[in-house]
């Protein structure tokens, strides 16, 4: 016998999809985003009883900036320990090093618009696979553990991508 799903279990689904997706979305841009960031370094003066001392005294502040030129796909520290892994060839690291932070960005954008939803979704399935790899290799098990979460919520988006009714090119 088949049973209907009342419209109001559709609409729970469907806001269920809609959760993971942005979650999701806002996790992969705020990553992509953070491989710009970098820290700009300046100087301001001491204070002293609440107003700027009169003795030029100063200290040094940094404050979080993002620019192009901070780019780095690859933390540098992990960048070294993936380096010094026989199984990932440089050539391989360079290339996941240019493309990691915008493949991020554009992978959690095309997600939050809802283009090709469950294509999107493989391919961020993935991106996290690959991330995954790397960090298995270096022996980073909370890492993996995180990142088995995001496959976990990838495999329920895709799950519930039926009832994705906030989306352009719904059947992909």
């Amino acid at each position: 016998m088949k049973t209907t799903e009342t419209p109001a279990h559709d609409f729970g689904l469907t806001l269920g999809m809609l959760t993971l997706r942005i979650w999701l979305a806002v996790r992969a841009l705020q990553t992509g985003l953070e491989k710009f960031a970098g820290t700009s370094a300046g100087s301001k003066a001491v204070m002293v009883d609440g107003a700027p001392n009169s003795y030029g005294l100063s200290e040094a502040t940094t404050t979080k900036a993002y620019a192009l030129s901070n780019y780095q796909g690859v933390p540098a520290p992990l960048y070294e320990k993936f380096a010094a892994e026989p199984l990932i060839p440089n050539w391989g690291l360079d290339i996941y090093n240019i493309i990691l932070g915008p493949a991020l960005l554009i992978l959690g954008l095309t997600l939050l618009l809802g283009i090709a939803t469950r294509f999107t979704l493989f391919a961020m399935g993935l991106l996290y696979t690959s991330l995954t790899f790397g960090l298995i290799l270096i022996k980073q098990d909370a890492g993996v553990a995180w990142l088995g979460i995001h496959i976990i919520m990838i495999v329920a988006a895709l799950a519930l991508a039926k009832y994705n009714r906030f989306a352009i090119f719904r059947g992909w």
